[in-house]
């Protein structure tokens, strides 16, 4: 059996321990811990679908709300006025945020769009979408769209009431089909491309690669994962409007996941939401009730958000390189350290 077990990829070995974790987490945790940890899960799924896209293709991407808010819009609009299964209104959502994708991928690679460029034109695509979103009838305008509640569990209105501990189990499923497309496109001939143009793009396409055709295949896949946990976000909060689809916030909340965690790492947004997120609702609760030397600070707005930013800070000055890539620097530093080590003896020795 131990045996078996090793001839598996190391990265499908950790997947396969990661399931088994998320599988028992739920029966360990309150209201309160499992709503923190569905807020985990989905932050670094929807981290996961950006680092397909900016950490593995290099497309730096500042307006990922626009994939999300599509997933968001799609699937309610489907449900609310149409009476159709989210589950059906996800896929249907990931495939318009596909499109939109391969055509903004499209114009924007087309006309030479690169770099901060690129993600300039991300974000204003992402506000155009909400600007017009606040005009549209079909959307309900500014005033967002109430998904009514059924009252109690139900799958095909992917409701939970009254045994959330099923909206975990939903997102994690995800979760471990998002790392499993990045692991098998790191494994895969695209997943070689994608790095080779984010390494240097020029070179790539001296090589013989269609640049054009893999970043947008890039943009592709990362928006439709986008737009799925779109969809999933909406069905757990049963409200959505313009600033929530298409806010900046999402768009800041999904890139800081993989910029902590590892950018262009299988594990990077996974260890950016498990720092991240908690340390969100930490910094919420220590202004909510702070100790007594600092009760100026109770209840003032926004000082939640400093402390955040600034403990973010220190991370990214002493992690540059996102906190999954300490682990490999440490491990080479041990390793010299050793080999020097080694020699010292044998120098000793003769």
């Amino acid at each position: 059996m131990m045996e078996r077990l090793r001839q598996i990829p190391r990265d499908f070995r950790y997947l396969i321990a990661l399931g088994v974790v998320l599988a028992i987490v739920p029966l360990l945790l309150n209201q309160f811990l499992l709503s923190v940890a569905i807020q985990t899960v989905y932050w670094a799924f929807l981290g996961t679908s950006w680092n397909i896209m900016g950490g593995y293709a290099g497309q730096f991407s500042f307006g990922h709300a626009a994939f999300y808010g599509i997933g968001a819009y799609t699937s309610t609009v489907l449900l609310v006025d149409y009476g159709i299964s989210p589950w059906l209104g996800m896929l249907v959502g990931a495939a318009f945020a596909a499109l939109f994708g391969l055509i903004i991928g499209y114009l924007s690679f087309q006309f030479g769009l690169k770099g901060h460029f690129f993600a300039l034109a991300t974000f204003a695509f992402a506000e155009m979408l909400r600007l017009v979103s606040t005009e549209l009838e079909i959307v309900n305008t500014s005033v967002g769209i109430h998904i009514p509640p059924v009252g109690g569990d139900s799958w095909s209105k992917m409701q939970f009431e009254n045994t959330p501990e099923y909206y975990f189990y939903v997102i994690a499923l995800f979760l471990i089909v998002g790392l499993f497309i990045t692991i098998i496109i790191t494994r895969s001939k695209i997943g070689y491309y994608f790095q080779a143009i984010r390494e240097d793009e020029e070179a790539a396409a001296a090589l013989g690669v269609d640049t054009l055709r893999y970043k947008i295949y890039a943009v592709m896949i990362s928006a439709a994962m986008a737009a799925i946990g779109g969809s999933f976000f909406i069905q757990f909060f049963l409200f959505v409007d313009p600033s929530l689809a298409f806010g900046v916030a999402i768009s800041i909340g999904v890139l800081l996941r993989p910029i902590v965690g590892g950018v262009g790492t299988i594990w990077g947004p996974l260890v950016g939401a498990l720092l991240l997120s908690p340390l969100a609702e930490f910094t919420r609760s220590f202004v909510r009730t702070p100790p007594s030397f600092l009760s100026f600070i109770e209840g003032r707005a926004g000082v939640d958000v400093m402390i955040f930013g600034v403990i973010l800070i220190v991370i990214i000055i002493f992690a540059p390189e996102g906190v999954a890539g300490i682990a490999p620097r440490l491990w080479r530093r041990y390793q010299t350290g050793r080999d020097v080590d080694e020699k010292s003896k044998e120098t000793v020795a003769a």
